[in-house]
């Protein structure tokens, strides 16, 4: 079994086409990768079954077309987490 630490990027706005990765990394950098995420404020998900599948990617990479839905679910998921804390913060 693999211990070494993985992470991988994504990216999204509204004038592209699809998701991309845009950073990846194992071991040390995966692990600054994830560091660099919390000290920024950017939500980090933890799901070994997607990331095996993001795994075949490259930075730049879209986001395969039967990925769409999972990636779409995490993306909102993500997005709620941030709206709860916006407004746990402003009370």
């Amino acid at each position: 079994m693999n211990d070494k630490k993985r992470a991988i990027a994504l990216s999204y706005e509204q004038s592209m086409e699809s998701p991309h990765v845009v950073a990846k990394g194992a071991g040390l950098v995966a692990e600054r990768m994830l560091a660099l995420a919390h000290e920024n404020g950017v939500p980090v998900h933890e799901d070994p079954a997607l990331l095996a599948l993001l795994s075949s990617l490259d930075i730049e990479d879209q986001i395969p077309e039967e990925l769409y839905q999972v990636i779409a679910e995490l993306f909102v998921f993500l997005y709620k987490m941030e709206q709860d804390k916006i407004q746990d913060v402003q009370g």
